[in-house]
């Protein structure tokens, strides 16, 4: 019987956004269960990605998705918070792989022989099999977050910098799910000081 080799692909999303955490995703795949239309997940539609989440889900030897909270982020940065929520996903896989190959320029640290692999979520089944989880998961946590602050527009945008996000931002100031340390949100934090310490938006 020959050994397998698994593959761990991870990835991210949510760098850019304003608001709300950013997460990652580590999948192993099953070759014997091959998953038809895997692709970045920037590349594929809604439909497509909800579409295959499940599939992933299913048919994936182990997946885990984690995340860096916003507190987080504001105080190690977006790079290295990026990088603790793409550790968390490896380390709460159910199955240990025997490589993790990582879409970008880094990797996280999880004692896995790892590698960083540039449009990664391009090249590698996993890499983007990870990305639409990591997605998925994210867009998912938004439409929470917009139940609770519904001023902000998060269903539509996920908290990227739309022009209505920052209309929105202006007017209403910064909740308690910004990211303080980005600079649209701390310009305004700078300006006005207006700051919602956690309350929750309510609709009008």
């Amino acid at each position: 019987m020959t050994n397998v080799i698994l593959i761990c692909g991870v990835d991210e999303a949510g760098r850019g956004p304003l608001a709300g955490p950013v997460s990652a995703a580590a999948v192993i795949l099953d070759e014997s269960a091959p998953i038809e239309g895997l692709a970045d997940s920037k590349k594929l539609s809604e439909r497509q990605r909800d579409r295959l989440a499940p599939l992933i889900r299913e048919r994936a030897l182990a997946w885990a998705v984690a995340y860096a909270e916003v507190e987080e982020i504001d105080r190690i940065n977006i790079l290295q918070a990026t990088l603790l929520a793409m550790r968390r996903a490896v380390l709460a896989l159910k199955i240990v792989p025997h490589q993790v190959l990582v879409d970008g320029l880094y990797c996280p640290q999880t004692g896995i022989p790892s590698q960083a692999i540039v449009k990664g979520d391009s090249k590698i089944a996993a890499i983007s099999a990870a990305s639409i989880l990591a997605k998925t998961a994210r867009d998912e946590l938004m439409l929470q977050l917009h139940e609770q602050y519904p001023r902000y527009g998060f269903a539509e945008h996920k908290g990227y910098p739309t022009v209505a996000h920052l209309a929105a931002l202006r007017e209403y100031g910064v909740s308690a799910v910004h990211r303080k340390s980005f600079r649209p949100v701390r310009e305004i934090l700078g300006g006005s000081g207006n700051f919602h310490a956690g309350q929750r938006e309510l609709p009008h």
